[in-house]
């Protein structure tokens, strides 16, 4: 049997990942008390039962110890129960704005500010993160790429290990992206802008890639940078990182940044062992 225990931040898509995991085949209980938690597990868990995928969520409430929680799992593993746990995470802002969007209160914060909740919340659930088997950041996810994210663990069985890679292009006129960890400079490359037939098009066009990647400098450059991301990114995985943005600038974000930001999402999106998404952010300035 399999048994996936799903937690994490309110706000961050808990129940839209227990609904991914239902249409999937997994027989989702959400919001079980605490106190019948183990003897759910004990039921589920009969040898030659029916039930063989199992979604148990999990959230921090104001009226039951999560701690509680926490300790009855590790009852249950030291007995000999498996089971996997997946996180849900977002960031604060995300976190914050979707509640503000909502207008819901939060669980442990009901008569005062969300930002409030949200700080006790993750002070509550650091010690289930660090224990947890996958880790999904949903702060720049969109649904269908969560879908994705869940496939690739629960349906496909493949490798994951919790890291999410966004690929920006950007133009530098615009400024430098905030939440960008690696920012690499692509105006060294001639510009596409003064060749009358090619300035209002964009790197999506296949005028415009042809032009950009016929230097050699291009290939070259993408090269270097994809055996660069190679050594880094699994030393960020042993660290701990969830999320990687790797933005790519060139002076308006419309051709050379976007060329490049494709060719590199194309060489990374099927490495298989994290999720990889594409984002051109500049490429309708102007417009």
């Amino acid at each position: 049997m399999r048994f996936v225990v799903v937690t994490g931040m309110s706000g961050s898509g808990k129940r839209t990942a227990m609904k991914m995991l239902e249409d999937v085949g997994f027989y989702c209980v959400d919001n079980l008390p605490v106190p019948l938690i183990e003897k759910f597990v004990e039921l589920v868990a009969t040898p030659n039962g029916e039930i063989n995928k199992v979604a148990l969520g999990l959230d921090v409430r104001a009226d039951q110890p999560f701690g509680d929680a926490q300790l009855i799992l590790d009852k249950l593993r030291e007995n000999g129960y498996m089971f996997e746990i997946l996180f849900m995470e977002a960031s604060d802002p995300v976190l914050l704005k979707r509640y503000k969007e909502t207008r819901r209160m939060h669980p442990l914060s009901p008569d005062g500010r969300v930002e409030e909740g949200v700080h006790k919340e993750r002070e509550i659930l650091q010690g289930i993160k660090k224990k947890a088997d996958y880790v999904i950041d949903t702060s720049n996810l969109l649904t269908r790429e969560l879908k994705e994210e869940i496939d690739h663990i629960f349906v496909r069985n493949e490798e994951y290990n919790s890291l999410m890679v966004s690929v920006v292009s950007f133009g530098f006129k615009y400024g430098i992206p905030a939440d960008a960890d690696l920012v690499f400079d692509v105006r060294f490359l001639p510009n596409p802008f003064y060749i009358d037939e090619l300035k209002h098009k964009t790197g999506n066009d296949k005028e415009v890639q042809e032009y950009v990647m016929n230097f050699a400098e291009a290939s070259l450059f993408l090269d270097k940078l994809t055996d660069m991301l190679g050594f880094l990114i699994p030393n960020y995985v042993k660290e701990g990182k969830h999320q990687l943005v790797i933005g790519i600038g060139c002076t308006g974000g419309k051709h050379r940044s976007v060329t490049l930001a494709n060719e590199l999402y194309a060489k990374m999106k099927d490495h298989g062992n994290y999720g990889t998404k594409l984002y051109h952010r500049d490429i309708k300035q102007g417009v």
